[in-house]
């Protein structure tokens, strides 16, 4: 019997899963092994459970007003012990030095009057709020909750995509994929020891309370939501459940007298911590934009004398504005004297003439995009581009310059994804979600891996058509099952493969 991947092609990106010799690498090799057993037939009947587990719990997304069922891939992302720790100690530097670079520019600016950054790539990022100047956090932080896009080049080299400190998303569906994944696929679980991933909310939550103002022994924290039209209400709702807070709107909260109040059935209740999923120009209508409902009047007030905390703070946009992410390397530098663990992807600035000529002369080897773009929206990838798309970002470019960056196209490496009843490669990448409670920085064990469901796209995107996996950590020492993580009894023969033990070549059959 051919297994599921006897007819895997590798393409010309890092594959995940094989070496370039066609055999599977070691950490993957129980993986490869459980996948040989089984047939078309199994994904199949596997990928209905998932979409029936999809659609009851109501994993969902908006996109352009309809609502669709959060794509699952079948196929699990694994990444060694060793590998995830390199990955954890560089998005901790990354976020110690963007926290420090923040707090810098919302005081004295040091990093301007030194040189290392230019005073235009404050002023003229639209990320830069001049009304939350001057306003420190009661415990300091400012990066309560980041998502670091990492993604793998064609030599094996991890590089930073791009930093989201705003209002970064995507938790929800890493503990709903591994709580669908323990029940599609339960056997898998028993090959490996899997870092659980079911205390993600309550890791938020420890540091959310953690910021509260100064005194407060018992903190009200409510997550703010525009409303369950906005696209990611899904994870709104899923996460002030799971962290058994309060899911808010504007219109339930007010301001009196420097102090939040949530509007309740048992009263008024004073708020003390707002974890927003609400952009800052919408945020307060005293503030920024007048005709905004879904914010609330004054909260910028009641944190400027520091009797509530905002998650994450305002005006966080000018250090995940894209030209701001080309300096982060000399950031790190910077502010702690160290050499960057994880280094970005190659970039060029288009506000300078010189570089600008020389990108402009190479457009088609080049990806653009905005930098304050996201969700993969207005990025034009040279190679996949046509003469027209070409000419008219040349065009975007020479008009406004500080709008756009250009970065080396990177083939984001490739792991298996189904495909009907067989397995391809697909494109995908990597979102960790760093939590910061005032004393640590944690890198939550896994993320969120976003695979292109496209053939050849590098688009991981999902209003791009774009899906996800889950995302699996691997570790040599046992730990404890938790309710939604670890898997039922499940006979062992049922994941373990036919397959030799020094792993047949992928792109041959099976003697």
């Amino acid at each position: 019997m051919d297994g599921l991947l006897d007819g895997y092609r590798q393409g010309p990106a890092y594959d995940e899963m094989f070496a370039a010799d066609g055999l599977p690498y070691p950490h993957m090799r129980a993986l490869y092994d459980a996948l040989q057993t089984l047939t078309g037939d199994d994904l199949a009947r596997r990928a209905a459970a998932r979409d029936r587990s999809y659609q009851d719990q109501g994993v969902t997304f908006s996109h352009a007003g309809e609502e669709w069922v959060f794509p699952l891939d079948l196929i699990p992302r694994l990444i060694p012990a060793a590998e995830w720790e390199l990955i954890e100690a560089g998005v901790v530097q990354r976020v110690r030095a963007l926290e420090a670079f923040l707090a810098d520019v919302c005081g004295p600016a040091e990093v301007v009057r030194d040189g290392v950054v230019p005073r235009a790539l404050l002023t003229t990022s639209a990320g830069l709020c001049r009304s939350a100047h001057g306003i420190r956090p009661p415990n300091g932080v400012r990066i309560h909750l980041a998502g670091i896009d990492l993604v793998r080049d064609q030599a094996g080299v991890l590089r930073v995509l791009e930093d989201n400190l705003r209002v970064p998303s995507g938790m929800s569906y890493v503990v709903e994929n591994r709580r669908t994944m323990a029940r599609v696929f339960p056997g898998l679980f028993l090959e490996q020891q899997v870092r659980p991933v079911a205390s993600y909310p309550g890791r938020l939550l420890d540091a959310l309370r953690s910021s509260a103002p100064a005194g407060v022994e018992q903190p009200t924290v409510v997550m703010l939501t525009p409303g369950v039209h906005n696209p990611a209400y899904f994870e709104h709702a899923y996460l002030a459940r799971k962290m058994g807070i309060e899911l808010v709107e504007g219109r339930d909260l007010f301001c009196r007298e420097n102090v939040l109040y949530m509007r309740s059935l048992g009263g008024l209740q004073r708020v003390d911590v707002v974890y927003r999923r609400v952009n800052d120009d919408f945020l307060d209508p005293v503030h920024f934009r007048s005709d905004s409902v879904v914010g609330c009047p004054g909260i910028l007030n009641v944190a400027r004398v520091g009797n509530v905390a905002i998650a994450n703070a305002v005006g966080n946009g000018v250090a995940d504005d894209k030209l701001t992410y080309t300096y982060v390397p000399a950031l790190i530098e910077y502010y702690l004297g160290e050499r960057p663990l994880l280094p970005n992807v190659t970039s060029y600035r288009l506000d300078d003439p010189d570089v600008r000529s020389a990108c402009l002369a190479r457009l088609d080897q080049l990806v653009v995009k905005p930098v304050e773009g996201s969700g993969g929206a207005g990025i034009v990838i040279g190679p996949h581009a046509s003469d027209a798309e070409l000419a008219a970002v040349r065009e975007r470019v020479l008009s406004e310059p500080r709008a756009w960056i250009a970065q080396e196209t990177v083939m984001l490496s490739t792991s298996p994804a189904q495909l009907g009843d067989r397995l391809v490669p697909r494109h995908i990448d990597l979102r960790p979600f760093a939590v910061n409670d005032g004393e640590q920085i944690s890198v939550l064990p896994g993320g969120l891996t976003r695979v292109a469901l496209r053939e050849g796209s590098l688009i991981v995107n999902s209003s791009q058509g774009g899906g996800s996996k889950d995302t699996w950590v691997l570790t040599t020492r046992p730990e404890p099952a938790s309710e939604t993580d670890g898997p039922p009894a499940f006979p062992a023969q049922a994941v373990r493969g036919t397959a030799p033990d020094h792993g047949p070549r992928h792109d041959q059959p099976q003697q």
